[in-house]
């Protein structure tokens, strides 16, 4: 993508994967047959002379000047992301993973301004590292990242609002994750329980780096596509992810029998009774 799409920052020990920084802009999209066999080739050696590369069972990860242990370990997470992300979406998942050398790096690659705050962003058909943030990543913590990067490349995010595509990415991370809704909502139940619920759905400006409540927002977006697959199946949520990419998330809402206004009221009362 030449999207920044952040993860969250994780506090060893503690409530992992808490505040995050943002994403900005939709991602740029790999081909539809990308996404279904396998996510692209690596374009030739990124790094002529100075790339080292692990394979894992499903993945490719080429570093510059990486340390070998480093790229094997990612190999292993890739192929565990790959495995959740095939699992939701019925696709075929295989991962190209970069490591680049520096934070810059990282953000030329994927054509972006700067990186600041993020671990990992997906580009195109491709997840680049963020070298130093990605490394303060808790084990669990990798894991999700990969895995919500790796869902934004297999299930693309044009035409969809953030709440939808940023939701349906953290669904699929957490899924498998072993975390309590508490623990990874710990910022939105702070606010649920001060009596401060949320009254609608993120907006896209919600989104905007550097926002207050930008950990709530990403949670408030999670546990709405939580709500769908809980009480409608997680097979209606991915069916209405891919209807509202061909025909927008208003239509596709109603298609499901969620317009706007139904989500809303089963989602404000699935956030209650999840995190008061």
């Amino acid at each position: 993508m030449s999207a920044r799409v952040s993860r969250r920052a994780v506090l060893a020990g503690v409530a992992p994967l808490l505040a995050l920084a943002a994403a900005s802009s939709p991602a740029r999209e790999p081909a539809q047959a990308d996404r279904a066999v396998g996510l692209g080739g690596t374009g030739g050696e990124p790094w002529p002379g100075e790339t080292r590369a692990a394979r894992g069972a499903r993945s490719l990860v080429l570093g510059h000047r990486a340390d070998p242990s480093l790229l094997q370990d990612l190999a292993r997470r890739a192929d565990t992301a790959a495995e959740r992300v095939s699992g939701v979406l019925s696709v075929s998942v295989r991962p190209l993973v970069l490591v680049p050398a520096s934070a810059a790096e990282a953000a030329r690659l994927a054509g972006v301004a700067d990186v600041e705050g993020l671990a990992a962003v997906a580009d195109g058909s491709r997840v680049v590292v963020v070298p130093g943030t990605f490394d303060r990543l808790t084990p669990t913590g990798r894991d999700v990242v990969l895995t919500h990067e790796l869902t934004h490349v297999a299930a693309g995010t044009g035409g969809l609002p953030p709440w939808l595509y940023e939701g349906f990415a953290d669904y699929v991370a957490y899924r498998d994750a072993g975390l309590s809704v508490p623990v990874a909502a710990a910022e939105l139940a702070a606010e649920v329980r001060a009596s401060r619920p949320p009254r609608r759905l993120p907006e896209p400006g919600d989104f905007a780096p550097g926002s207050a409540r930008l950990a709530a927002v990403y949670q408030e977006a999670w546990l709405a596509c939580r709500y769908v697959a809980e009480r409608r199946g997680e097979d209606t949520l991915v069916r209405l992810y891919r209807d509202a990419r061909t025909r927008g998330a208003a239509r596709a809402l109603t298609a499901a029998g969620l317009p706007a206004a139904r989500l809303t009221a089963g989602w404000r009362a699935y956030v209650r009774e999840k995190l008061a």
